[in-house]
């Protein structure tokens, strides 16, 4: 474990890391040939089971994700999402951690900044757990959308807050939706790779939720590039399926014992 978290450090000024979020082994999969980092997102919660946010998903959802995931990886390294309300103090986290590390041997854990909780992420690292910040647009502690790091004001205190989490331990942290200048200024400043999200090609790496690239999620903001209509490849093939089951040329003499 440590050795890999070392590896994504130090790819930091050298290349540029890749990310994406899986759910499933079969998408897992294919990820683990072309990425760096896999996150079992808390995104599971509306891109997967179309809940209104991602406060929603419980922990058991995520752990029972992630042993699907994890079946598929021999490259990538694992990182587990964080649930909302799993890491309020510094017991509830570890507790929570050894529970998901019983049932699935994730490489590191994801934990979003309140701007309170660097203890939290201190004491974690200190007993041998990898952690990765979220800052920026933060769903779980955010209300509504809004980009970060506009005013000169929420521009220092994003810097600092990185500045915290770095401080605190953790190996890397992703940028949420944060000005191409502000991601910028944290990218340059702090000695950890930071991972952006809606927050410009200036960051040391990039993360998508791989539902939002390949078409199927719907969902599509500025900062997501759509490179397939997966949507519109699945409907060709069920039209396909509908009618060869109403003609009868499904099943055909290849398909049948």
């Amino acid at each position: 474990m440590k050795n890999k978290i070392l590896k994504i450090k130090k790819l930091k000024n050298k290349r540029k890391l890749v990310c994406l979020t899986a759910y499933s082994k079969p998408i897992s999969k294919i990820l683990d040939t072309h990425c760096d980092i896999i996150l079992v997102g808390d995104s599971l919660a509306t891109a997967f089971y179309g809940m209104k946010n991602t406060k929603s998903i419980s922990l058991e959802t995520m752990i029972n994700h992630s042993i699907s995931v994890k079946k598929s990886l021999k490259k990538s390294i694992l990182v587990f999402d964080m649930p909302y309300n799993t890491y309020r103090n510094i017991l509830e986290a570890k507790k929570n951690i050894k529970k998901i590390m019983k049932r699935v041997k994730c490489d590191a854990f994801k934990i979003e900044s309140n701007g309170k909780n660097y203890e939290i992420i201190k004491s974690l690292v200190k007993s041998g757990i990898p952690i990765m910040g979220h800052i920026g647009y933060t769903p779980q502690f955010k209300k509504n959308f809004k980009v970060q790091g506009r005013k000169k004001k929420e521009e220092k205190y994003l810097i600092q807050e990185a500045l915290n989490i770095e401080k605190a331990g953790a190996f890397s942290v992703v940028l949420e939706c944060i000005t191409r200048k502000t991601a910028d200024i944290i990218t340059k400043t702090i000695n950890i790779p930071t991972i952006g999200i809606g927050s410009s090609s200036l960051c040391d790496g990039q993360i998508l939720v791989t539902d939002d690239l390949i078409g199927l999620s719907g969902f599509y903001p500025r900062f997501v590039k759509k490179y397939i209509n997966l949507k519109n490849l699945i409907q060709k093939a069920v039209k396909k399926y509908k009618k060869d089951v109403l003609n009868k040329d499904f099943p055909g003499n290849k398909n049948t014992f």
